[in-house]
């Protein structure tokens, strides 16, 4: 049974941090509103939705607040968007396991695609617009062992779908909070993912096995 892992994109992956302030500061020059691009780039996450709640928004305009964003996006957030560090070699090292590779993310899915083709990403599925626990049936779904992420959304979601929690603080969370939310393990970034794998592929394939029908 081949080993799957899968990762969240937004400041696990990728830092998309300088594209997202520009974009909301945009939205916020166009509508009025008390959009904090520094804000919301500081702490990736949640969906799009609940963000231009949190920052006041009428709930008739935020569908089209999303439809805006999710417009300006491509030529905005992707050509300044930098890999994090560890990302292509994390990614690596499952293909090097003979594992496959599942990118779930609360993105939009078109422009989470657009990320992985500019960075020369290949991966074997990608999920987008999930969040927390609505990430779990996914990882389910595709037998997942490992779910990388860097919030405490992300441990929930691995945690729903019975796979190892690895929490990254390359994000707004801390270490502390990703323990007490549940991580396995709370690594720095990703430089330090490729070799916790290696030393614990044979224990997380053994645990797929087990999970599986006899």
């Amino acid at each position: 049974m081949r080993l799957t892992v899968g990762f969240d994109l937004d400041m696990t992956l990728i830092d998309p941090r300088p594209g997202m302030v520009a974009v909301m500061d945009a939205l916020a020059r166009e509508t009025g509103h008390a959009i904090d691009g520094e804000h919301f780039a500081a702490n990736l996450g949640p969906p799009l939705d609940l963000t231009f709640r949190q920052f006041g928004v009428p709930e008739e305009e935020i569908p089209g607040l999303v439809a805006r964003f999710r417009a300006l996006y491509p030529d905005v957030v992707v050509p300044s968007t930098r890999a994090l560090p560890g990302a292509a070699a994390s990614l690596g090292a499952v293909r090097a396991l003979g594992g496959q590779v599942v990118v779930v993310t609360g993105k939009y899915g078109r422009n989470a695609a657009l990320h992985l083709a500019a960075l020369g990403w290949e991966v074997d599925h990608l999920h987008g617009e999930l969040w927390s626990t609505g990430k779990a049936d996914v990882l389910k779904q595709h037998d997942a062992a490992v779910y990388v992420g860097d919030h405490t959304g992300d441990v929930h979601g691995a945690k729903a779908a019975g796979a190892e929690s690895v929490g990254v603080v390359t994000g707004p969370c801390s270490a502390e909070e990703l323990e007490r939310a549940g991580a396995d393990v709370v690594l720095t970034d990703l430089t330090g993912f490729p070799a916790w794998l290696a030393a614990n592929a044979e224990r997380l394939s053994a645990r797929v096995a087990s999970r599986a029908p006899r």
